[in-house]
């Protein structure tokens, strides 16, 4: 498996990126790239030519932190500093709705694989609240109690939450921490079942692998990435070689590989037969915020795809084999 260099987009945002996701492909057209700049604006990009779809959407008040795309293709969520989600049409950019929530209460959030289900990271409030996508109604929030044991974090209250995923059958919800603790939730019951630990810092992006739901990547301030059995709260493998924080991470279509995103200004690429770095790009000049590989589907798709996004304004974007 490697990464080879495509393209790179100097200035794609006027400020620092510090969000992307894929919009998977629909009947009229392929995926896309949505990425979020703390100039306040999110983008649409081509998924080849990295070209701009449309001019910048607008619509927060603050920069944008975290972004999310639909299952469809036809919906994404895009989270602000000023304490807002906006849910917006992706071709016409119309917004759909706004949830609002109190100020630093959202720093993650993803849709359930059904799309049924939007998960947003409830920062301070030590949650993730679940929103039906059909009604855009509160339909749960779930605690994320504090381990025995626990040191407060920097939030002085125990808990501070930080990023959340998926599990592919949807079953399961996992949400990181700022203390380094790993919430696992089963969703149907609205029941936290346990904490992964391991980590000691922040743990700012976490994936689960696309075909087993068990397994669970997470991605930590302590320059380590963690990979852990969700449902047997077992540390199956800790992976290191970022020189500083690792701030995101995102598995691969084919399960086989992971990517990283660094404070250390670098991607990598891990195979996960070995559980090793095979491979690291240096594109970027300041740290980056967000990997994202693209998901399978579209028309006349061969090809792998992995984006990354910076505080240097740019967009990388790499094929995968």
């Amino acid at each position: 498996m490697k990464l080879a260099g495509l393209r790179s987009v100097e200035n794609a945002h006027d400020e620092s990126i510090w969000a992307a996701a894929w919009v998977p492909a629909t009947d009229s057209r392929p995926a896309l790239l949505l990425t979020g700049s703390l100039d306040e604006t999110v983008r649409l990009w081509r998924p080849d030519e990295l070209a701009a779809v449309a001019p910048p959407s607008r619509g927060h008040a603050l920069g944008v932190v975290a972004a999310a795309a639909h299952p469809s293709g036809a919906l994404a969520a895009a989270a602000s500093l000023d304490s807002s989600v906006r849910v917006f049409d992706v071709d016409s950019n119309a917004s759909v709705t706004s949830l609002d929530a109190p100020p630093s209460e959202v720093w993650g959030l993803q849709f359930d694989p059904k799309g049924t289900v939007l998960a947003v990271a409830g920062g301070g409030s030590a949650s993730v609240k679940l929103w039906d996508t059909s009604t855009w109604q509160l339909i749960a929030t779930l605690a994320v109690p504090r381990p025995d044991r626990a040191r407060p974090d920097r939030t002085g209250s125990g808990k501070f939450v930080l990023s959340v995923a998926w599990s592919p059958d949807g079953r399961r919800l996992a949400c990181g921490s700022m203390d380094g603790t790993v919430a696992v939730f089963d969703v149907a019951r609205a029941k936290f079942l346990h904490h992964l630990e391991g980590h000691h810092m922040p743990v700012r992006s976490l994936v689960f692998s696309p075909i087993d739901a068990r397994v669970l990547f997470t991605a930590c301030d302590d320059t380590h990435v963690h990979m852990y059995d969700a449902e047997g709260k077992s540390l199956v493998g800790a992976m290191s070689g970022h020189a500083s924080w690792v701030l995101s991470v995102d598995a691969s279509p084919d399960g086989a590989a992971i990517a990283t995103g660094s404070s250390d200004r670098t991607v990598r690429l891990w195979d996960l037969s070995t559980r090793t770095a095979v491979q690291t790009m240096t594109n970027h000049t300041d740290q980056v915020w967000a990997v994202a590989f693209r998901p399978p589907g579209g028309t006349g798709v061969r090809a792998g795809r992995l984006a990354s996004v910076s505080d240097d304004k740019s967009i990388s974007l790499y094929d995968y084999s």
